[in-house]
């Protein structure tokens, strides 16, 4: 199974969340946004590095998914903070 499949149901939740997020954004406090740009950062480095572990295809798979994990419990914790604090 390949990193990217075996999180494919977080990716698609962050994905709608992520969405969902940008379009509220506009009502929130500039701290709101500016946490969502730092998680965007993160979002970005985190597809960078999923670009490059599909390269890299020998790579210590189980040091990729215990990295991927918390980067994206990371991202989704905080997608959720700024959608909670919206509401």
């Amino acid at each position: 199974m390949n990193l990217e499949s075996r999180f494919e149901g977080e990716l698609r939740k962050l994905r709608t969340l992520r969405d969902e997020l940008k379009l509220q954004l506009h009502l929130g406090s500039s701290d709101l946004k500016d946490r969502y740009e730092e998680l965007e950062g993160k979002w970005h480095a985190f597809e960078r590095r999923v670009a490059a572990a599909r390269e890299v295809a020998r790579e210590d798979t189980e040091e990729v998914t215990e990295a991927t994990k918390l980067l994206l419990g990371e991202i989704r914790d905080g997608y959720r903070h700024i959608r909670d604090s919206l509401r």
